[in-house]
């Protein structure tokens, strides 16, 4: 058998197309930057086409950053119309065929779906390389939030043409999947999404911080993390919390976030704690240092949020949907209330706050089932439902005694 000269021989070159990217916070800057570190951990080189982030300078030439990507290339970027610490890229279909005319990668993964997603797309297709997409947020609903609502069928159609545009579409969820499917969008995949756990872990607790909440041993501390924007349903996240303060003075509404609905929160509720975006080992903390966790969004498609709370121990209340759907069991290790009925979601979080013995069994329960959420299986299905596809993978394995694959 003649053994081939190359250290991976089923190495592939993937770029990967976003709006978003780290060190922005968000879930699909989270999931990224997740998937860029375990494909090189793993062998495969990765290219990062993105937007110039807020207050980034300029700089023309592709970077180099070993520590998430192999390399990337920064086009023009704008505010986004209503989160304008977002933005979105703007580039020609002809400026990325230079681009991967010169640095051809094997298969390309647009993320979002904006003007960079379509330039993006354009160019693939032109040039015979294999794309594919995902569906990471429901931009078509958040219409619904911002007093557009009549836009949602033009979203959701344009959401079906650029998705059809790529050989599959990644989506979260099995639900997602029925979702896109009764859009109209006909080839999909499920890719979900995986939790640290040895960051997100209820041992980095931290008394200190409590203390400087206001809370003893025996005050609850309710957590809502994400952004402050009408689309994540905040205002069912208050008025569950009032409910709590209301029966429990010593209760503290935790939240850890920033976003356009910041501002009118805190004038109309001095009383909350504001934590601003937090970050690394300092968001570990925030999540341990609390007890309940609150997921109102009606919108997500999936939530990364709702595992890192169980990775620390967190009790989650949350709708039977996206990530709570795929790996909450009902009061066995979080709280889930049906889509259509808030009061459920209310009573949920008022029967763990009224229950210690419940609430600390479903935190130790939410926990051991976080465990078993690793992000090496999600990048080893995204190699299946993407990377396997490319005609370098099709080549290998019907060559596997190949000296070369080039």
């Amino acid at each position: 058998m003649i053994k081939s000269n190359q250290a991976n021989p089923r190495e592939q070159h993937i770029t990967i197309v976003s709006e978003t990217f780290p060190p922005e916070i968000n879930g699909v800057a989270n999931t990224l930057k997740h998937l860029c570190q375990g494909l090189i951990q793993k062998g495969h080189r990765v290219t990062v086409v993105r937007p110039r982030q807020r207050g980034e300078r300029k700089n023309i030439a592709p970077t180099t950053n070993e520590a998430l990507f192999s390399r990337e290339y920064i086009v023009t970027g704008l505010p986004l119309p209503g989160y304008a610490d977002l933005r979105f890229g703007v580039t020609t279909s002809g400026e990325l065929r230079r681009l991967w005319q010169t640095n051809r990668p094997d298969t390309i993964y647009v993320a979002t779906q904006g003007p960079l997603g379509i330039a993006a797309a354009s160019a693939a297709r032109k040039m015979g390389i294999p794309v594919s997409s995902g569906f990471h947020t429901n931009f078509h609903q958040y219409s619904r939030y911002y007093g557009v609502g009549v836009l949602e069928k033009l979203l959701c159609s344009y959401g079906r043409w650029f998705h059809n545009r790529t050989a599959i579409t990644l989506v979260p969820t099995k639900k997602m999947q029925q979702v896109t499917a009764k859009m109209g969008i006909t080839s999909t995949g499920v890719w979900s999404r995986g939790v640290d756990c040895n960051h997100f872990a209820p041992h980095k607790r931290d008394e200190s911080l409590r203390a400087s909440w206001g809370l003893d041993d025996n005050s609850p501390a309710v957590l809502y993390a994400g952004r402050l924007a009408a689309e994540k349903n905040l205002k069912m996240a208050v008025a569950c919390y009032e409910r709590i303060h209301k029966l429990h003075p010593r209760a503290k509404f935790v939240l850890v976030g920033d976003g356009p609905m910041r501002k009118q929160l805190a004038e109309k509720h001095p009383d909350y704690i504001f934590c601003g975006t937090q970050r690394g080992n300092d968001l570990a903390r925030h999540y341990a240092s609390c007890d309940l966790f609150l997921f109102p969004s009606k919108t997500d498609t999936f939530g990364n949020v709702v595992l890192e709370a169980m990775a620390s121990g967190l009790a989650v209340i949350a709708y039977d949907d996206a990530a709570a759907r795929e790996h909450i069991r009902n009061e066995e290790n979080g709280i889930k209330a049906p889509l259509t009925m808030d009061e459920k979601f209310v009573s949920g979080a008022l029967r763990l706050i009224n229950q210690p013995t419940l609430l600390n069994r479903i935190r130790e329960q939410a926990r051991q089932d976080a465990l078993k959420l690793s992000w090496n299986s999600q990048i080893e299905q995204f190699e299946q439902l993407v990377l396997n596809q490319s005609p370098k993978a099709r080549y290998y394995a019907n060559n596997k005694q190949s000296i070369s694959l080039l």
